[in-house]
């Protein structure tokens, strides 16, 4: 695991396939694009990608929400790498990057349509906030002290 520029091709690529995946889930149409290369670039984010054999299997950032609170976004493990603890060693490096860029909380959000985002968030010590991002998309808004 490792810390990637988040305009890399990598990256973009496992956004672009986040995307395509959320756009079959919830149906078409534009996401809300709430972070930006620039947000998870730092010094106020970072993307984190998980290789396994030379190859990525699972990308997602962290930014700047607030003072001292990171949001995590674009979390995506690609469909034949799931159900092996990647997501899970995914979002552990992402909370890692973000108490690096000194975030004393994370927050994060999942749709109805996603219950494994959900439960790994809940079992990773997220508990449940009120909406803060007004993102149609989302059912549960989670936060987590670092």
């Amino acid at each position: 695991m490792r810390t990637e520029a988040a305009d890399s091709l990598v990256a973009v690529r496992l956004v672009e396939a986040m995307v395509a995946e959320m756009g079959v889930l919830y149906g078409p149409g534009d996401m809300p694009t709430s972070a930006s290369p620039e947000e998870l670039s730092p010094p106020a984010g970072a993307f984190v990608v998980v290789w396994e054999d030379g190859r990525p299997v699972a990308g997602g950032g962290v930014k700047r929400l607030e003072e001292g609170v990171g949001e995590i976004k674009r979390m995506f493990v690609v469909p034949e790498a799931r159900s092996q603890g990647h997501a899970r060693r995914l979002l552990e490096g992402i909370e890692d990057a973000a108490r690096g860029l000194g975030f004393g909380r994370v927050r994060l959000d999942t749709g109805a349509d996603q219950p494994h985002a959900r439960a790994l968030y809940e079992s990773a010590n997220y508990r449940p906030v009120p909406d803060y991002n007004d993102n149609p998309l989302a059912a549960y808004w989670g936060e987590k002290r670092l």
